[in-house]
This record gives C-alpha cells, sequence and structure tokens, in this order.
C-alpha cells in the first residue's frame, strides 16, 4: 500500500491555506471525521496544553488517516520523544512548541528525520502505510519527505533567530504562537499591536528567504488574522474544539432564547 496521503502538505505544496481543527478536550475516532466535514484540512492534536495521553493522541491520529484529514500532534518542547511515538503511531506531522535557538531547531528536525538526514528510529506498526509492511529503505525516504515538522516561534528571542532557525533543512514552518509572544513581549493579548505585527513581518521573510511554510496560531480575529494572512500565513490553527463548541452552542442558545 502506498504512503498516506498529507493533506496539510498537499495545500501547503499548492500554495493554499492549510486549516487546522485544535483538539484540545474532544477525544475519539469521530474528531477527524468532524474536521473533514467541517473544511479543516489537518489535526492540531494538543499534548501541551490538552490533557490527553501519548495513547489517547495516537488513537485519534489512527482514525483520522482514513477520514481524509491529515493528524498532526504538539509535543511539549522537552518531551521530542513524545513527538516520535505519534509519528510511530499515526501522525503525519509534528509542532514543536518553544524553538527559541537554531541549536533547538536541529534538534527537533534530527529528531522526526530518518538517518541520513536526522535520528529518528525505525520501528512501530506501518500506519501510514494502511498496515502493509513498506519497503523500509523507501518508506523512510517518503517518510522524510511528508511528514510536517512546524518550529513555534513564541519570544523575541525566537523572533530575533528567525532566519537562522528556518534555514535549518528537515523544518518546514514556523508558526507565530502569537499568545506566548503577545505575553513574552509583555502586551499580552495585543494580538494587532505594532510590535507583533513587526515580529511577523520578521518572521515572514525569514519563511520566504528560505522557502519554509508561515504559519500562525492564537489569531482568530478576522480583522487581524486577514492581515498576517496577507503577509504569508498558510499553516493555520484556525481554532479549537471547545471554542468551537462554546461558539455554536451559544448562538443556539441565543437564537432558541429569542424565540421564547
Amino acid at each position: 500500500m502506498s504512503l498516506m496521503k498529507n493533506h496539510a502538505r498537499a495545500r501547503l505544496d499548492a500554495g493554499e491555506l492549510a486549516l487546522g481543527f485544535g483538539v484540545h478536550h474532544m477525544r475519539g475516532s469521530a474528531v477527524g471525521m468532524i474536521a473533514k466535514a467541517t473544511g479543516f484540512d489537518w489535526l492540531f492534536i494538543d499534548m501541551e496544553h490538552g490533557a490527553m495521553s501519548v495513547h489517547e493522541a495516537t488513537q485519534i491520529a489512527i482514525a483520522a488517516l482514513g477520514q481524509g484529514v491529515t493528524p498532526i500532534v504538539r509535543c511539549c518542547k522537552d518531551a521530542l520523544f513524545e513527538g516520535t511515538r505519534a509519528l510511530d503511531n499515526g501522525a503525519m506531522g509534528v509542532v514543536v512548541p518553544h524553538v527559541d535557538t537554531v541549536e533547538e531547531a536541529r534538534m527537533a528536525a534530527a529528531a522526526y528525520r530518518f538517518p541520513p538526514v536526522g535520528t529518528r528510529s525505525w520501528g512501530g506498526p506501518p500506519f501510514a502505510y494502511g498496515m502493509v509492511p513498506p519497503d523500509t529503505a523507501k518508506a523512510q525516504e517518503e517518510l522524510n519527505r511528508e511528514i510536517l515538522i512546524c518550529a513555534m516561534i513564541e519570544t523575541p528571542e525566537a523572533v530575533a533567530n528567525a532566519h537562522d532557525i528556518a534555514a535549518v533543512p528537515g523544518i518546514d514552518s514556523l508558526m507565530i504562537g502569537t499568545s506566548d509572544l503577545t505575553a513574552s513581549m509583555g502586551i499580552a493579548g495585543q494580538i494587532g499591536h505594532p510590535d507583533v505585527r513587526a515580529a511577523y513581518a520578521k518572521v515572514a521573510d525569514a519563511c520566504k528567504a528560505s522557502g519554509k511554510v508561515l504559519g500562525m496560531g492564537g489569531v482568530y480575529d478576522e480583522v487581524v488574522a486577514k492581515d498576517y494572512i496577507a503577509l504569508g500565513a498558510r499553516f493555520l490553527l484556525s481554532g479549537s474544539d471547545h471554542a468551537f463548541l462554546m461558539a455554536g452552542a451559544g448562538s443556539r442558545a441565543k437564537f432558541l432564547r429569542s424565540l421564547g
């Protein structure tokens, strides 16, 4: 069987927006189906802030592989090994938060690529191949090419180092974690602040210089989001399950109350 398609990467390779559905509270096999049915391309399975185990994250990922949406996990910065376990068990990408230096970017890239590009170990069921055992050498080459690795830029230090981080082979995207960036700049929540806009412009330039993709997280204001997408942001965390649920439920309750 051939390698499962990475729908996020396909969108990005076509120059389109890749829309991510944040998985924070939801569990179970229907998550990917819901995301696909509502127009999303990839799952942002959050093991940094979501209270889920690697087992729960990978069960969601395995189901998503056959649902037309690509599972990507976010591990903790100091738990890169959880990202490798996720990749061995269904995930097709990893987002690494708080990447501040080129050294940290190199560590992440090496952890998630097979030799000779990186140091990832070969093992685990071949979920990415529908459980049909692939040719090992061919599979490692294909996975090195298809897996998507994203470094999150969340501090002024990371912004200052963005050009060097973007130049690291094996890093595909630099996603600005806008909430943490504003907090670290002393302007928490001010996603449209001139200093944040300047940071987006600098990271966008770094991505363009190295042929990498600018990502955007933590921006849900429609005016500001439009501005950052205009700068080149295409790998987008579009929102999280609880926010979507609350918005839909709140709208429905407001409508029904209006009838009484």
